[in-house]
């Protein structure tokens, strides 16, 4: 018999998106652009106006500053945005919010119009109340009805799922392609379209941000050593023939293979380095930063993709030739993973982190206990948690960071609380 999602979970969904609609649109107004943020929409602008997938200024000339290859979805969803928002008459502004102080950014036409920002802030909103529904939906495939109810009412004000689509980051959009395609798996149906559409979203996945390609080599496993053995391979072609186009194109930019994107060697040395602290950018450590800037003079004249191998050299050179050093360095890096207290969090005001942190610290105690009532009872799901666990994994690889866990690691602690909920209930 089918299960139907409770109607409760339709009023969490609804609630959801209007307190991220609220913050978005009432509070998160008129704030400095992050260098990601800048860096997203300039691409989005450049695809829109049929430039291609670059970093130019409307004249086209070369965008002043670093500029790494990124995934490509995101930028194309946003490039979306902008298309549709230009075809409303009167829909645009002259110029955008305020530049981050310290960022050169690009000449006034190429700042986005507040008119941008609010349409991108809606959409990624209303994508929040899908985050929500299939929160509610993997809930409800581990513990039943009330589970899901609870779930959905958790993740609704759960306030880093709330702020999260207030920014131009690929976080909301990835969550929604990574958990859609958890909940497809847990389907645990042998048929090929379930399978396909799977191995679809995990490629977009991959291609919204880099992280979900953890996920291929725990999946694929995972479905064969549960029988499953047509649907894995239906699971890998599909999402190999997804990354493929994008993969080619790489080879014929860069004369190399980059499956993705060329920022990956910046980011492996930044977590992998004598002068890294286990958790953080180079925003949150200046002297890694000032190494960068070091490691660029070394090689001038070199694009920010060529310097990609470097990276990639010198980071493991440090592990070769000081392995206790890295060893203390991991160390710090699981702490960091699962105690969220690192120096990237003061970066931000004590508000943002006092919230961050409660929210975390509220919720973690009650998913661990679910995870283990789910344990007991048989129903993990276990495609939810190879996902999460791909995103610890990418943590300890490169850097813990708070955007790295809130888009899958905080909705799996969602799913297990109210598993924990329906299983206290029940009992």
């Amino acid at each position: 018999m089918r299960r139907r999602v409770p109607r409760a979970v339709w009023a969490a969904v609804s609630v959801g998106v209007a307190a991220r609609l609220a913050f978005s649109l009432g509070y998160w107004v008129d704030k400095p652009l992050t260098h990601d943020e800048r860096e997203y929409l300039l691409l989005a602008a450049n695809l829109a106006d049929g430039r291609g997938f670059v970093y130019r200024q409307p004249d086209g000339s070369p965008a002043p500053g670093e500029h790494f290859g990124r995934a490509p979805v995101y930028p194309l969803f946003l490039a979306g945005i902008t298309c549709l928002v230009r075809a409303v008459p009167g829909s645009s502004t002259p110029s955008g919010p305020p530049a981050e102080p310290g960022v050169r950014t690009a000449s006034p036409p190429a700042e986005p119009g507040m008119g941008l920002l609010r349409a991108i802030r809606v959409v990624q909103s209303c994508l929040g109340g899908v985050v929500i529904w299939l929160i509610a939906w993997l809930a409800q495939r581990a513990a039943g009805p009330a589970a899901a109810a609870a779930a959905a009412a958790l993740a609704a004000i759960y306030p880093p799922l709330v702020w999260t689509p207030a920014y131009t980051f690929s976080e909301t959009l990835f969550s929604v392609l990574a958990l859609g395609c958890a909940g497809l798996l847990t389907l645990d149906s042998r048929r090929a379209s379930v399978s396909i559409a799977a191995g679809a979203l995990a490629g977009l996945a991959v291609l919204t941000r880099p992280v979900m390609l953890f996920f291929l080599p725990l999946a694929i496993p995972w479905l064969c050593w549960r029988g499953r053995w047509r649907p894995a391979a239906l699971f890998a072609l599909t999402c190999a023939l997804v990354l493929a186009p994008w993969t080619l194109r790489n080879a014929r930019e860069y004369g190399r293979f980059v499956l993705v994107a060329s920022e990956g060697g910046v980011t492996f040395w930044t977590g992998n380095h004598p002068l890294a602290i286990g958790e953080g950018d180079m925003a949150a450590n200046p002297d890694i930063k000032r190494a960068n800037a070091a490691l660029r003079a070394r090689h001038p004249g070199l694009a920010p993709e060529a310097l990609e191998p470097i990276y990639y050299r010198e980071a493991l050179a440090f592990i070769r030739d000081q392995p206790s050093a890295w060893a203390w360095l991991m160390l710090r890096k699981v702490f960091y993973t699962v105690v969220p207290v690192g120096p990237s969090y003061r970066l931000h005001s004590g508000l943002y982190f006092g919230a961050s942190l409660l929210s975390y610290l509220s919720v973690l105690p009650f998913a661990l206990l679910g995870l283990a009532g789910l344990r007991r009872r048989g129903t993990l799901p276990g495609p939810l948690l190879l996902v999460a666990l791909a995103s610890v994994l990418a943590c300890v690889v490169f850097f813990p960071q708070e955007r790295f866990r809130i888009p899958i690691v905080d909705p799996a602690l969602l799913v297990c609380a109210g598993a924990w909920w329906a299983l206290r209930v029940a009992a």
